[in-house]
């Protein structure tokens, strides 16, 4: 069954304007949510508004937007002026500029839709993908609607478009905010184990379809065994093991990863370098490491 349009807009770039529909690109009902209930008869509970001063239940009828401008103090606005603060809908994507693809970090990302064509605009639709294609570059827009103006990015998708609204820079907290440390130096020999645990189980591309909703997928199944009447319990935390020299945890995943796969799948490991092979005298191997097995060394000639 084809996807219903959520509503439509222009995309124009210099004097080309290109009619599109606007549809979403993420199925909804996937979280498990839960009611609040009373205890004493299961019925559902409603919300109600308090009012702080009075403690009385406030009806919708008796409700009003307020600003709060100072503590404690806000001014009152009427529908008319909610109204008029509105950004005015233009419904068009107006391409600006055009930026590497790369330029945008997906830190920036907050929805994403699918653009297809709308009556008219065919050619020029596949015109504008086929350009950015070939240049490897997106369009930035300015875009009005539903009382907002979003900042969004154009980009090619599949045989399509994609639409991406994007945060604000003031949304956005500095990294600066994040507490860090003086970080150690790293030494080469781990560097390049780190490098062959990263080669192992590299891949060429994401397959999303690879991963699954596990925790949603028991959830389901838990709920199933509670409505037919059994007993649910938590299962027990998995044990934490902790890294007591992080050399050793290398060259153990390096082993345990090889033991997996018998050896067969293991991806050409890094060049050797000369820290690797210090490393390589003056340490266990990784089969050692794994097994607690006595330290080797090699003859040097």
């Amino acid at each position: 069954m084809p996807a219903r349009a959520i509503g439509t807009a222009t995309i124009s770039f210099g004097l080309v304007s290109i009619p599109i529909k606007l549809f979403t690109s993420t199925e909804s009902g996937g979280e498990i949510h839960f009611n609040m209930l009373h205890d004493a008869c299961g019925s559902r509970l409603k919300q109600q508004y308090i009012c702080t001063k009075d403690g009385e239940v406030v009806d919708r009828e008796h409700m009003v937007k307020g600003y709060e401008f100072a503590k404690g103090s806000y001014v009152v606005m009427t529908p008319d002026e909610l109204k008029a603060l509105d950004a005015v809908a233009t419904n068009s994507v107006d391409l600006t500029e055009f930026v590497p693809a790369s330029a945008v970090d997906p830190l920036y990302i907050e929805k994403s839709y699918y653009l297809g064509p709308d009556k008219g605009g065919e050619r020029a639709y596949r015109l504008l993908r086929e350009a950015m294609l070939e240049t490897g570059l997106v369009g930035i827009a300015s875009y009005s609607a539903r009382g907002k103006q979003y900042v969004v990015m154009v980009r090619p998708y599949q045989d399509g478009l994609a639409l991406h609204q994007l945060r604000y820079a003031a949304e956005i907290k500095d990294w600066k905010e994040v507490p860090l440390p003086d970080l150690p130096e790293v030494k080469e020999a781990e560097l390049q184990l780190a490098k062959q645990i990263i080669q192992q189980i590299a891949s060429d591309g994401f397959e999303p379809i690879k991963y699954k909703d596990e925790v949603r997928s028991r959830m389901l199944e838990l709920i199933q065994q509670k409505i037919d009447g059994e007993e649910i319990t938590a299962a027990p935390e998995a044990p934490q093991g902790k890294i007591i020299d992080l050399m050793e945890a290398l060259k153990a995943s390096l082993g345990a990863k090889a033991a997996a796969t018998g050896g067969d799948e293991r991806k050409p490991a890094l060049a050797a370098t000369p820290a690797a092979d210090a490393a390589a005298d003056d340490a266990p191997v990784a089969e050692a490491a794994a097994s607690g097995g006595k330290r080797k060394s090699r003859k040097k000639s």
